[in-house]
């Protein structure tokens, strides 16, 4: 199958272009490298720096007639979206149209969305599950969850399939310490530099952190499973802050310090996913514990000698 993935050279994307490769696929990659790294890419994939917002991006799809459309280009930054809610709703509701537009007229047989665990809100129940309600705190959360209603509309109008992915939060190899749910990057990046770890509130904060290579399978399995569903992609797992500082201190074999301040504004206090219906319809079961997820991303950093700079990772070649 021929697969265009959007953001295809960022931390998720090229981890979904690698487990194409490997599974026998063909790949396509636009990315306006506004996070991505083309380097990230294996020189065989054919590549176009292009914003999914610009015209060209139509010319892209017609010339290159894919089968199915992975769709990870984003702005993943809430306080972006708060201080800028129009940019936000630009390049993640406006964008995602046009990549509809483009999947509709050239005949794309699958489009496969990533969604966030942002769309959810403050929990009213745990585990959250595909019904919960939808009640997104940010306009980073409202531009997310809105591209949803565009694909149950193209599949109702047009007979597109979709499959819409509800991210929790995603860590590993390649991530940089800024966007939504960075933290194990941020921290990670800190200890490298030997500097404490700042923690918003008492720490007891709990989230659901899944491992980038079992996102990257979850894409691969909605191409040919869970037509027109909405799931949850998570381990299913809660896990607090204080219990991540504690694994990082043991998989690092570092001195950590840490700080605690005030509680952050608006930040939810517990969520984690419950994620039977993934097991159901895409045959879903996350690989990587958060241990040897640590173990690979810390020895990802080292082993490539990653400078951190203005919060960016830029791999040493």
């Amino acid at each position: 199958m021929k697969v265009l993935v959007t953001g295809g050279a960022g931390f998720i994307g090229s981890h979904i272009v690698d487990q194409l490769l490997e599974t026998g696929h063909e790949s396509i990659v636009v990315d306006n490298l506004a996070t991505g790294d083309e380097r990230f890419l294996p020189k065989e994939v054919p590549f176009y720096r292009v914003d999914i917002r610009d015209e060209q991006l139509f010319d892209i799809v017609r010339t290159e007639r894919p089968d199915a459309v992975i769709h990870q280009a984003a702005q993943s930054s809430v306080p972006f979206s708060v201080d800028q809610p129009l940019g936000d709703a630009d390049i993640n509701i406006h964008g995602t149209i046009r990549l509809l537009e483009a999947a509709r007229q050239c005949g794309v047989s699958k489009f496969i969305y990533a969604s966030s665990a942002a769309v959810y809100g403050n929990p009213q129940y745990l585990p959250i599950d595909e019904n919960h309600p939808v009640n997104p705190l940010s306009p980073y959360g409202i531009s997310k969850f809105t591209p949803e209603y565009y694909l149950r509309a193209y599949q109702d109008l047009y007979g597109i399939p979709f499959t819409i992915l509800r991210y929790a939060n995603v860590y590993g190899q390649r991530q940089i310490s800024k966007g939504e749910g960075a933290v194990i990057a941020i921290f990670l990046e800190r200890i490298l530099k030997g500097e404490p770890l700042r923690i918003d509130g008492d720490g007891e904060q709990t989230r659901d952190y899944i491992h980038v290579s079992d996102i990257a399978a979850a894409n691969i399995a909605a191409l040919s499973r869970a037509e027109n569903q909405v799931l949850n992609i998570g381990t299913g797992i809660s896990t607090s802050i204080n219990e991540l500082v504690q694994l990082l201190k043991k998989v690092s074999n570092k001195p950590i310090s840490v700080s605690y301040g005030p509680d952050r504004e608006g930040d939810i206090k517990h969520s984690y996913f419950d994620i039977d219906g993934a097991r159901r319809h895409l045959m879903f079961k996350p690989k990587v514990s958060l241990e040897e997820g640590l173990i690979q991303s810390l020895d990802y950093l080292l082993q490539n000698r990653v400078l951190l700079q203005r919060g960016t990772a830029v791999t040493e070649l």
